[in-house]
Formats: C-alpha cells, sequence, structure tokens
C-alpha cells in the first residue's frame, strides 16, 4: 500500500523551487520598499550602459589605453575574452533551459523602471555574468584593475534587482556563470601566474639595497614617459643618468666603469645596448621596462620597477643567453647581439614603416599601418638556407624557444636553453595569409607555408645587398653571408626568483 504521508508530500526538488521563489519575492520586493539614497539617478542608467556589453568594452579600451605596460593589456583582453564565452553561454543555454518569468513591477517605483524592459526570460542574468566574467578576467591579471572594476560590476548586478528586471536568485546564478566562463577562458589560455616556473639558472650578484653601487642609464625617449623617475624613487642610492639614443653608447660605457651592476631604462632596442656592454665588462644588468613592448623583461619575469628593486635587494639574478650575428650591423667586422629574436623578410621592413610613422600617430597604429602596408608588398626574400635556395616572406630566429600562449606563439619560458627557434614562411601568393596560416601553426611545424626548426647556429647565405635585417626591434641592412649563433649564458640579469 502507498503511504498517504508521502503521496501528498511534494518532491525535494519541488520545495526547493517553492523556497528559492518565496525567499527571491520576499528579497525583492524589500528592495523595491527600501529608499537607496543616490541610487536612483545612478543605477538604472549603470543597468542600461551594460546592455550589449558596451559598458565593459568601453572599460577594456580604457585599460589598454590608460593601464601601463602589457599587464593592463592583457588584463583588457582576458576581460573581454571571459565577457564573450559568458554571454555566448546565457543566450544559447542558459535563457532557453529555465524559461522563468521577469518579475511583477508592481512595488517597484516608477522611476527606478527602466523605459525599455527585457524582452527575454528571466533566468539567469546576462548582465550579472557578463559583469562577473569581465571583472574575474581583468582581475586574474591585474588586481590593482580588477579592484576598480569589482564595485562596478557588482553595481551592475544588483542594478538588475534595483530596476526590478530580475529576481535576486537570477543575478546570483547570472554571477556565479560568469566567474565559471572566467575560469574557463583561463584553462584554454593560462595566465601569467600559471605559466612554469622559468627553468635558467641562477647566478652570483651583489645584493643592492636602495640601489647603491648601482648605475642606471636611461633612454630619454624611451615608450614609457617618467621611468626615470620611478626608479629614482625607488632606489634612492642609485645614480641615475638621462641621455638622448645617439649618447647611449658612451654613457653605458662611462657608467660600467664605475658601477657595481649596470641598470638600464628602455625598450628592448635599449636594453640590447646595455646587455652587450654587460656582458663585455661581466656586470650584472638590472632591466627597468620602460619602452612600448618590452619584450625581453616580460619573458624574463620583470613587468615592472618593483620587480627588479625586490631582486637587487637580496642579489637574485638569474644567467641568460645572448644571441649574435656575424657580421655585425651595417656590415661590421665586430658581431651584433640579441635577446629577443632577428628577422629577415617582410617584418624588418614593417619595423622601418612603423618607426617612421610611430612619433605622428603612436606605436600601435604605425604598427597596424606598417602590416597593411607591408602585406599588400609582392617581392619576397630569396637566400641559401641550409643548403638550398629559397624564397622566403620571413625568416626569423628567436633566442630561445618561442612557446603559445593560446594558438600563436608569443612567450618564452626560459632564456638559456642554447637554442635559436628558427621559423620560415615559404613565400607564395597572400603573404598576408600565410603569415597567419604559420602563426597558428603553432612553434614547431612543418607545413607547404611554415616550416620551423630548433637549432643551434644558423647560416644563411646568398643574401642581397642592401637587404634589412630587424633585431631586438632595430633595423640594419646586411648582404652576402649571416651567422646566427648563441653565446650560452653569458649574461647575469637580476630577477626575483620567486614571483
Amino acid at each position: 500500500m502507498t503511504n498517504p504521508h508521502t503521496a501528498t508530500t511534494p518532491p525535494l526538488r519541488q520545495r526547493i523551487a517553492a523556497l528559492v521563489t518565496g525567499w527571491d519575492r520576499q528579497i525583492h520586493h524589500a528592495v523595491a520598499a527600501r529608499q537607496w539614497p543616490g541610487a536612483e539617478p545612478v543605477l538604472p542608467r549603470l543597468s542600461r550602459s551594460a546592455n550589449h556589453g558596451v559598458l565593459w568594452l568601453g572599460t577594456a579600451a580604457g585599460i589598454a589605453a590608460l593601464g601601463r605596460g602589457t599587464r593592463a593589456r592583457r588584463a583588457a583582453v582576458r576581460g573581454v575574452a571571459s565577457l564573450a564565452v559568458a554571454s555566448a553561454v546565457i543566450n544559447t543555454v542558459g535563457k532557453r533551459s529555465v524559461r522563468r518569468t521577469r518579475p511583477l513591477l508592481d512595488a517597484v517605483p516608477v522611476i527606478r523602471q527602466l523605459k525599455r524592459q527585457p524582452f527575454t526570460t528571466s533566468f539567469p542574468s546576462g548582465h550579472s555574468a557578463s559583469a562577473a566574467a569581465f571583472a574575474t578576467g581583468v582581475a586574474m591579471e591585474s588586481k590593482g584593475w580588477g579592484a576598480v572594476v569589482a564595485p562596478v560590476a557588482a553595481s551592475v548586478a544588483f542594478s538588475r534587482v534595483y530596476t526590478g528586471v530580475h529576481y535576486p536568485s537570477d543575478v546570483l546564478v547570472g554571477a556565479a556563470l560568469g566567474v565559471g566562463a572566467a575560469l574557463a577562458v583561463r584553462g584554454l589560455v593560462p595566465t601569467r601566474s600559471q605559466l612554469p616556473p622559468p627553468g635558467r639558472p641562477t647566478a652570483e650578484a651583489p645584493a643592492l639595497p636602495d640601489g647603491e653601487g648601482l648605475v642606471v642609464v636611461a633612454n630619454r625617449l624611451s615608450g614609457t614617459p617618467g621611468a626615470a623617475e620611478v626608479v629614482r624613487d625607488a632606489l634612492p642610492l642609485a645614480q641615475v643618468i638621462e641621455c638622448e639614443p645617439d649618447e647611449l653608447p658612451a654613457a653605458l660605457e662611462k657608467a660600467a666603469g664605475s658601477a657595481r651592476a649596470l641598470g638600464i631604462v628602455g625598450g628592448d632596442g635599449t636594453i640590447n645596448r646595455a646587455a652587450t656592454v654587460a656582458a663585455a665588462h661581466r656586470l650584472p644588468l638590472a632591466v627597468f621596462p620602460g619602452g612600448t613592448f618590452n619584450h625581453f623583461a616580460y619573458d624574463l619575469g620583470v613587468e615592472a620597477v618593483h620587480d627588479t628593486c625586490r631582486a637587487l635587494a637580496c642579489g637574485e639574478a638569474v644567467r641568460v643567453d645572448l644571441g649574435r650575428f656575424t657580421p655585425g650591423p651595417d656590415g661590421s667586422a665586430q658581431p651584433g647581439h640579441f635577446l629577443n629574436n632577428l628577422s629577415l623578410g617582410v617584418y624588418p621592413e614593417l619595423v622601418h614603416i612603423r618607426e617612421r610613422w610611430a612619433p605622428r600617430i603612436g606605436s600601435w597604429p604605425a604598427g597596424v599601418l606598417a602590416a597593411i602596408q607591408v602585406l599588400r608588398g609582392e617581392h619576397p626574400l630569396e637566400a641559401t638556407v641550409r643548403g638550398k635556395r629559397r624564397p622566403m616572406w620571413l625568416l626569423f630566429a628567436g633566442n630561445g624557444l618561442y612557446r603559445g600562449v593560446g594558438p600563436t606563439p608569443g612567450h618564452r619560458y626560459n632564456l638559456s636553453d642554447g637554442l635559436l627557434d628558427v621559423r620560415i614562411v615559404h613565400a607564395g601568393r597572400l603573404p598576408g595569409l600565410r603569415l597567419l596560416a604559420a602563426a597558428l601553426a603553432g612553434p614547431l611545424s612543418r607545413s607547404p607555408v611554415h616550416a620551423a626548426h630548433r637549432m643551434h647556429r644558423l647560416h644563411i647565405s646568398g643574401i642581397a645587398p642592401g637587404t634589412p635585417l630587424a633585431y631586438d626591434g632595430e633595423v640594419t641592412s646586411i648582404s652576402g653571408e649571416l651567422l646566427v649563433e648563441k653565446e650560452v649564458e653569458t649574461l647575469t640579469v637580476y630577477r626575483p626568483i620567486a614571483l
């Protein structure tokens, strides 16, 4: 026989649903009945501004423009990517799974109600999901910007209850889905804090608290205005010398003659010159990123002045490789050096055009303009590589193996592996598509478009006179033959061991 008590008791799921519905309505009415000083002119507008992600796209643009360095740009990109995933999940799955009707607006004051009421189902809240996803994604890359965005995101989420368009559970579940979307993006594209620890050997370097015994040379025309003043404030005992780009060689040699360690403020090209001097004088190098891109500093693990200051205080340093090419710049008998990479083909031309336009329109717009102009070209480089004459759009040699963060190779985790990362993009029609296909192919692939090899040395011959060569953002010209090698663990650089 069926127990009459169990027959009349609602299933557990229905009881939980009834409990949540009752809780939702109580809080919804409590929020509607309560006066919120200062909220009426702010929250409805804030809620509307978040429609279609407009608020967050604008915020991302602001972070990228106002933030210093790559970390801010990474935070903006990760926030937008997390928002995109959250929006896709909510609109394709969430809204269709639970077709919950919107709350009644009877108890909500008219002044709070949105002029245009949403017509989709109530559960879950898409605005809350987008806000949580964007804020979480930004915070994963930059805690500072995350702290700025979080209150705005929380206000957007609350505004959905305040204006009466969502129940509290809609907002909470939407926010949880947004956080989950950010975590999913991090699973696909790790943050810098998730990257494996650098596999480079530690080195002995003098501890220089407050910069005592450190001579720092700063490029006045570096991409980060005021970087030298930041170094002065952080290291009051250091000697800081500012100079023009053409004065750098003399200033670096003079500084190396009296310093216990050599410091440098500037971009990759400036750091390249300092690294060559430091290695020649067997001095440890303190790198303070002050350029537009700062690839070497970021691959080293130094993203801000305080990172280098921590290493200086404790005497923490690592040994890294230097790339070497012979003959040197403009055919010099002295070899040239590179910290990041060198390349022949379309990239040197791109750098040349970018540097010409950057003072007028800025580095990033100049880079886009240069890429468009270069990829319209129809004259590939021809040279003999590994005994075979071949036409190429690009020949790239990296100082260490570049690995992918996402689908494209972009960072090095080991700066002392003794290897050259050599990539070749074969010539053919549509160079833009070929370069894109090569980027998507990964760091070590072979295809009709792209070939990649790990090598200790590279010999190139048959180079036409006046062929441009780019190295660490600088451009020179070469002809005839080029030998690319590695000087293994020849440079000591300050870097905090525990980041």
